[in-house]
C-alpha cells in the first residue's frame, strides 16, 4: 500500500465508515454498516484491518457486536460478539494485541493472531470511556464516567501469579476529576512522561507518569470531548462541545490577557456544533476535527485556517474520527 495518511470516521448514526485521503480530499472507500461507538474506531496495525464496537440496539441491551473489516472491501467480514458492549478500543503499534473498554467498567485484552481473550480485570466501577498507550507502550491509560483515571502495567496484565499478590492491579489511581472523563492521551518524545486528561467538568489535567501526579489544571469556557498533543511538545489541542477547538500551552506559559484563561493561547472556530474528536498529521500542522455538525474538518493549525471540509453525512450526528499513516 502506498505511503500515504487517510482519515476515517464514523459516528453514532449508521452511515458507515468513511475513508478520504488526507492530501486530496478523494474518498477512496464507505465501510457498512457500522453505528459506532465513541472512541471505537480503530485501524490496526499498519493497514491490516478496522475494528469497530457497535453502539446497542437499546440502552438497555446487554451485549452489542465488534466489526472487522478489511481496508479494500466495504462490507463487515468478521462479527465478534464480546460478554458486554465494548467502547473505545486501542491496539499497540504492532497489532499484536487488541483493549476493550467495557460498559461495566471491566477493560479486555485480546491477542490478535488468535482471537483469544487474553486477560479481563475490574478497572473502574462505571463505563470505560477512553483508553491510550504510554509512549514506549508499557503502561496502559484509562478514563471512566466515574471521573477516575488509572494507570497499568502491561507486564501485570500477562502475570497471573503476580496479580494475585498486589492489592492494586493498578500503578496510579486519579481521581482529580469530578465528572466523566472523556478522553486521555499520553505524551512523547520529551514529553513521554505526562498524559493529558479532559472531562465533563471543563477541565483538562496534565499529570506525571514517572512521579503520580498531577502537575496542573487548565480550566475551559465549555467541556472539552477530544486531546491532540503537538508531537513538537509545545501544546495541546482541546476540541470542546461549543464547537471551538483552543490551543494550551504545554511548557508552563500563559497568556494573562487571553480572553480563555490561563494557559490558553489560541483557539480554532469553524464548526456549528460540538467537536467530539481530533488527530494530528505526523508533520505536526495539519489537524483533524470531527463535530456534531456532521462534517470533518482539515486544519492548517499553525495558520488556524481551515483548508478542507469533508462531508460524512448530511445532518447533525457525532462524528469518531480518526487520522492514520498507511505504510
Amino acid at each position: 500500500m502506498a505511503d500515504d495518511e487517510l482519515v476515517l470516521a464514523t459516528s453514532a448514526v449508521d452511515a458507515g465508515i468513511a475513508c478520504w485521503d488526507l492530501s486530496s480530499g478523494s474518498e477512496r472507500l464507505r465501510h457498512r454498516p457500522c453505528a459506532c461507538a465513541p472512541a471505537g474506531l480503530l485501524a490496526v496495525g499498519c493497514g491490516r484491518f478496522l475494528a469497530a464496537s457497535q453502539l446497542p440496539d437499546h440502552p438497555s441491551s446487554t451485549s452489542a457486536p465488534i466489526f472487522f473489516f478489511s481496508w479494500d472491501k466495504p462490507q463487515v467480514e468478521v462479527r465478534s460478539f464480546p460478554a458486554e458492549p465494548i467502547g473505545p478500543l486501542l491496539s499497540n503499534s504492532d497489532g499484536t494485541f487488541i483493549f476493550g473498554g467495557g460498559s461495566s467498567g471491566s477493560i479486555y485484552l485480546w491477542e490478535v493472531s488468535s482471537g483469544k481473550l487474553l486477560s479481563k480485570w475490574n478497572a473502574h466501577y462505571r463505563s470505560v470511556t477512553c483508553l491510550t498507550l504510554s509512549d514506549d507502550e508499557s503502561m496502559l491509560i484509562s478514563g471512566s464516567v466515574d471521573g477516575s483515571i488509572r494507570v497499568w502495567s502491561l507486564l501485570m496484565m500477562f502475570d497471573e501469579i503476580g496479580k494475585e499478590a498486589v492489592r492494586n492491579l493498578y500503578v496510579y489511581s486519579f481521581s482529580e476529576h469530578n465528572l466523566r472523563v472523556t478522553d486521555v492521551v499520553s505524551g512523547h518524545g520529551l514529553c513521554n512522561s505526562i498524559i493529558v486528561s479532559s472531562s465533563e467538568d471543563r477541565t483538562c489535567k496534565i499529570w506525571s507518569l514517572s512521579k503520580g501526579r498531577l502537575l496542573r489544571t487548565v480550566y475551559f469556557p465549555a467541556i472539552i470531548n477530544a486531546i491532540a498533543m503537538d508531537p513538537g511538545e509545545h501544546a495541546f489541542y482541546a476540541g470542546g462541545r461549543d464547537g471551538k477547538i483552543y490551543i494550551v500551552a504545554l511548557n508552563g506559559e500563559h497568556n494573562p490577557d487571553s480572553s480563555h484563561g490561563l494557559f490558553i493561547i489560541g483557539s480554532l472556530t469553524d464548526h456549528s456544533k460540538a467537536v467530539t474528536c481530533l488527530a494530528l498529521s505526523i508533520d505536526g500542522i495539519t489537524l483533524v476535527s470531527g463535530s456534531e455538525d456532521g462534517t470533518v474538518r482539515v486544519w492548517d493549525a499553525k495558520k488556524k485556517l481551515v483548508v478542507r471540509v469533508l462531508k460524512h453525512m448530511k445532518g447533525a450526528n457525532e462524528e469518531h474520527t480518526g487520522l492514520y499513516r498507511m505504510i
